[in-house]
């Protein structure tokens, strides 16, 4: 199944990233909040009420969609704007996420993973079009 060991760390990491975002929709938004604590939530700090639907969606499928490497690529990229509206949220809390209301460090950071692992799925995308002369690119 792996043929490298920075395989095995690209799926480490692109299943991490999934499981954290199934663990913020699910669990935290459906399970913990309620859906219709999170959309009170997102309008007591000016976003539409709908909008906490929308993200739960999102973080809960596209999580499901990178454990199971399915779109790697496009999923990690398109839940990037997920995650700056996190930051936005969290940015005038300070650096520590243990900050009350949260820091603004840890979106930060799954924005570069979720940047990360999509460039890790380009070259993988690249090699399977291409062939063997593609390889060198990545």
């Amino acid at each position: 199944m792996f043929s490298s060991p920075q395989q095995v760390g690209n799926a480490l990491l692109r299943v991490s990233l999934g499981l954290m975002f199934i663990a913020h929709g699910l669990i935290l938004k459906f399970f913990t909040f309620t859906l219709a604590g999170t959309a009170q939530y997102f309008a007591s700090i000016g976003l539409p009420g709908a909008l906490a639907y929308v993200v739960f969606a999102l973080e809960t499928v596209g999580g499901v969609l990178l454990v199971i490497n399915y779109r790697t690529r496009w999923v990690a990229l398109g839940l990037i704007p997920v995650l700056l509206g996190a930051l936005w949220v969290h940015i005038g809390n300070g650096w520590v996420f243990s900050n009350a209301g949260g820091g603004w460090e840890y979106p930060v950071f799954l924005v570069v993973i979720s940047a990360v692992v999509a460039l890790q799925a380009a070259p993988a995308r690249v090699k399977s079009t291409l062939g063997s002369a593609a390889a060198t690119l990545a």
